[in-house]
């Protein structure tokens, strides 16, 4: 075991050395422990949805090939990161043992369960074994451990919701957690992308509207969008294609009678909708990118050549409180569990 400390686990980068370990290229993801780390038994990984996408468009759809995909750039790098998305996602596992100096000594117990929340693309991972591969909802289960830095963040996994439903909730817990902070009553709203990210943030969103205001949605799936709009997550919604940033603002101007949105929350898992959101928000408005398909030079310049002044911010997944209100609202709004449960609790 390690005898110093190294809350950063800038001890597990192999190159290139002086770097963190996001932006590791390969981690060493081998015991002994650290004094100050966690090491997790992983049941499940949810990738992040972008990277999923990537690496189920490549392998045509085939489960196996998925996981076999996945298997590969953990073995190669040492950790979860997908090398062209350069995004990860979280894990859900069992304490295994934790380092003497570990921070959380005092409320961990070997055998806990915990979900982690910071991203795979800086976990050191070893898969012994890919055990099933959910293409539906973006998670593998698998034989496999994991270390967790003393700097990293996790949640106990709550009693009373389903594992699966609770992982699914904290993989994107950062984003209501970032509406809460910027959403003011009155406001128009509008949240690009109405997958689980998307339900959440409207929910979020409606909650922090206090009865005032307009929560809207935009998604390429027709269906989405009218599950939202049945279920009383949005005010409006309509289906288009983000990608086509023009379209996407005239769809909302109909929705709106010609306004724009006082705040836009971008969380698409394709590339190319930078623009959509950019045009969608109002002059000294602001978007929130909480979408690793995200090109922050795209959104940068995009909106400079628009000359849109606008405030513009970066989902980083880290909100102090994330976790529990992420479930708080799942326990609260019924309509959002319904939808967790049907997609995530099964």
């Amino acid at each position: 075991m390690s005898t110093s400390l190294d809350p950063y686990g800038l001890r597990r980068v192999v190159s290139p050395k002086g770097v963190l370990p996001q932006r590791a290229e390969v981690l060493d993801a081998n015991l002994p422990l650290g004094e100050d780390e966690l090491l997790i038994d992983v049941e499940s990984l949810n990738i992040d949805a972008a990277s999923f996408r990537q690496i189920e468009k490549v392998e045509q759809g085939d489960a196996q090939r998925i996981g076999e995909h996945v298997l590969r750039i953990v073995v190669r790098r040492g950790k979860m990161q997908n090398p062209v998305t350069g995004s990860g996602g979280m894990l859900i596992g069992r304490v295994a043992q934790i380092g003497p100096a570990h921070p959380a000594r005092e409320r961990l117990r070997p055998g806990d369960r915990i979900a982690t929340l910071v991203s795979l693309s800086l976990t050191p991972l070893r898969i012994e074994k890919i055990l099933a591969v959910h293409p539906r909802i973006d998670r593998i289960d698998v034989k496999a451990q994991a270390v967790l830095f003393a700097s990293g963040i996790f949640a106990k996994l709550p009693a009373d919701l389903p594992e699966t439903l609770s992982l699914a909730a904290l993989d994107v817990c950062g984003a209501p957690a970032l509406v809460a902070r910027h959403v003011k009553p009155g406001m128009t709203v509008l949240v690009l992308g109405a997958g689980k990210s998307g339900a959440l943030c409207a929910a979020q969103a409606k909650k922090s509207l206090e009865g005032t205001g307009r929560v809207l949605a935009l998604d390429i799936s027709a269906a989405a969008i009218e599950r939202f709009r049945g279920d009383h997550l949005v005010d409006d919604g309509v289906a288009v294609d983000a990608t086509q940033a023009l379209e996407a603002m005239q769809a909302l101007q109909k929705m709106t009678g010609g306004a724009l949105a006082d705040l836009v929350v971008n969380v698409a898992s394709v590339p190319e909708t930078e623009m959509a959101a950019i045009l969608c928000a109002r002059q000294g408005g602001a978007v929130i990118f909480f979408s690793m398909a995200t090109s922050f030079t795209a959104a940068a310049l995009g909106a400079e050549g628009l000359g849109k002044d606008l405030t513009m911010y970066v989902g980083n997944g880290f909100v102090p409180g994330h976790a529990e209100l992420t479930l708080d609202l799942v326990r609260t709004v019924p309509a959002l569990r319904r939808l967790f449960e049907e997609r995530y609790a099964g």
